[in-house]
């Protein structure tokens, strides 16, 4: 049996990330990168497809973990009838990828077990695994090698490599894996103890620069090391999670892998760091996204890789039984070649979040718009599949109409004060005009009270929450107010939004799946704009409260069930946590800025 989504914790190292579970196993890994094949797959399968437990061998009375102060080094204390120990795991910064596990004696005598599991390729590869010397096993599969060292003996029994140790207090045992090419030399080994030191510090010093925002300030200040966590250092780019397949619905088939960048996250993002004054990080994902639109803009993708690779082809894994039977389990996406207007919307708005933020206007910007926004004019009437990735036919999603105006609305704006900028931008704003009057024509329902998902439908969308968050409209115009009200009365489950009734919706996909968490951090937003305060902090204390212990969110819930459902941690519930919080403390102290300085 599964555990419970919820009972993962995140390390990472800013290349790669592991999920931790309560019982002190790691069952996700993905090396070098968070892309790659897992080395560790047994979140998706089980033991036999990688997965690495450190825990007592004795029954255990009580289990609490933590994260370290503000870092992402994550201490799990135990304790048993014999004694009390932890154990602290992470994956120290730096151009390495390693995986440190330092077990430690607090009080009595404590005895651990540990079973360790290597499988490459998703689990599907059993490596060739030799000891090179008394503490050290090296494990080869083509390409790749791991390397454990242990201040223990290891061996093997049955394709597992196992240990059994005893620490009293104020005794520790190390256990250090380490990734590198195969046909490399063994890399030397690292001193553990500054190693672990070094990452404290680091993870520490990144979490101090974020300001103070009131009694939201330590939820913030984890979410921004979730999001840090998430981000591929040597690019800049930032996956939207770190697994694949966690399902929307157990069971069911709404399993994705999102271990990609998408361009939507692209202005929640960048506005979450600027607001906190994490500009050089602003600026990395900016280029990121940059150099990945670049070229053709008929070509332009609405995701790409970690280093902005266009060639994301979906396949799926049939050894692996899925999380909790939850089939298929699939690697890469397909709805990278899906064509959803929205992006060209969520770009422009980047870079006018970009420049009102404080980064200096980028050379290729300007460059990029003169490309893009003449095919979007091409393109904008189009159907498409929308934000949602919907797997049916195409239609015209209003989401997708209004984000549409967005690139013209916000290119308007940024157009210089020459006189061909002016002349581009009044061309803009006449674009942005005929969409705006498309939209409010054909975007309601029968009857003109509402707007709808798309055209000529029926259905509610969470997204239509946009209108009012982009300006497209105002909060208060009557047309928004009744969209709300259906939402709230139609998309609501004890409390929370789904994006869309699956049940009802052509989307090509089984029905059923949990409440989207960002949608109701749009809600809280919206309840923001129209001075709804005590609502708005509500719905954020309800939010905030589905974390885990650890502050980690998943991209749905499953109020019924309460269990968290989708891939995890998702970047867009961290992102709403953040900007979510800032606009409950501006609401609050308005004569604070955007970094909640006086």
């Amino acid at each position: 049996m599964s555990a419970p989504i919820e009972d993962y914790a995140l390390i990472g190292n800013c290349r790669s990330a592991a999920l931790v579970n309560r019982d002190g196993a790691i069952d996700w890994l993905c090396l070098p990168r968070f892309d790659a094949p897992a080395v560790f797959a047994a979140l998706l399968g089980n033991a036999g497809n990688g997965r690495w437990r450190i825990a007592p061998s004795d029954p255990v009375e009580q289990c609490t973990r933590r994260y370290v102060g503000d870092t992402l080094v994550l201490e799990t204390t135990w304790n048993t009838a014999s004694g009390r120990a932890r154990m602290l795991d992470c994956m120290p910064l730096g151009e390495r990828n390693e995986v440190l596990r330092i077990v430690e004696g607090l009080d009595g005598e404590t005895a651990f077990e540990l079973d360790l599991v290597l499988r490459f390729d998703y689990g599907r590869s059993v490596p060739w695994v030799e000891k090179l010397d008394p503490l050290t096993l090296s494990a080869v599969a083509g390409p790749d090698r791991l390397i454990l060292r242990s201040t223990c003996e290891i061996h093997g029994e049955d394709h597992h490599s196992v240990a059994r140790f005893r620490v009293r207090a104020g005794e520790r045992q190390v256990f250090s894996l380490c990734h590198q090419p195969s046909h490399l030399p063994v890399q030397p080994g690292t001193d553990a103890q500054q190693a672990l030191a070094d990452t404290l510090a680091q993870w520490q010093a990144f979490a101090d620069r974020c300001p103070d925002v009131g009694p939201y300030t330590v939820q913030v200040r984890r979410s921004l090391l979730t999001l840090k966590a998430m981000t591929y250092q040597p690019t800049g780019g930032m996956v939207a999670a770190v697994t694949t397949s966690l399902p929307e619905r157990v069971g069911g088939e709404r399993n994705w892998d999102y271990r990609f960048c998408w361009l939507r996250d692209a202005t929640m993002t960048l506005l979450a760091l600027m607001n906190l004054g994490y500009f050089d990080e602003a600026q990395a994902w900016r280029e990121w996204l940059l150099r990945s639109v670049a070229g053709n803009p008929e070509q332009m993708q609405i995701m790409y890789g970690l280093a902005g690779e266009r060639d994301l082809t979906e396949f799926t894994l049939p050894w692996l039984a899925g999380y909790e039977h939850s089939q298929p389990v699939r690697v890469g996406n397909a709805a990278a070649d899906q064509l959803q207007l929205d992006i060209y919307g969520e770009l422009a708005d980047a870079m006018t979040q970009a420049i009102r933020g404080g980064l200096p206007r980028h050379p290729r910007s300007a460059a990029i718009a003169r490309a893009i926004l003449p095919y979007l004019e091409r393109i904008w009437r189009e159907p498409d599949e929308g934000l949602w990735e919907v797997r049916g036919p195409r239609q015209h999603f209003v989401h997708s109409k209004v984000m549409a105006w967005v690139a013209f609305d916000r290119s308007a704006g940024l157009a210089d004060t020459t006189e061909q900028g002016r002349e581009h931008a009044r061309h803009y704003r006449e674009v942005a005009d005929r969409i705006h009057e498309q939209v409010c024509a054909q975007g309601l329902d029968a009857n003109g009270q509402h707007f709808v998902q798309a055209y000529g439908s029926e259905a509610l969308d969470a997204s239509l929450l946009q209108i009012a968050l982009t300006g497209f409209l105002p909060a208060h115009d009557p047309r928004f107010l009744r969209t709300l009200e259906q939402i709230e009365k139609r998309l609501l489950r004890n409390g929370l939004l789904l994006r869309y009734d699956s049940d009802s919706a052509a989307d090509g996909l089984t029905p059923g799946e949990g409440t989207f968490l960002v949608c109701s951090f749009w809600l809280a937003d919206v309840y923001v704009l129209l001075g709804r305060q005590q609502e708005a902090q509500a719905l954020y204390e309800r939010l905030s409260g589905l974390c885990n212990d650890v502050g980690l969110l998943a991209e749905q819930y499953d109020p019924a069930g309460r269990r968290m459902l989708g891939n995890f941690p998702q970047a867009f519930s961290h992102i709403g946590i953040i900007n979510t919080a800032l606009n409950l403390y501006r609401a609050q102290c308005p004569v604070r800025d955007r970094a909640g300085n006086r």
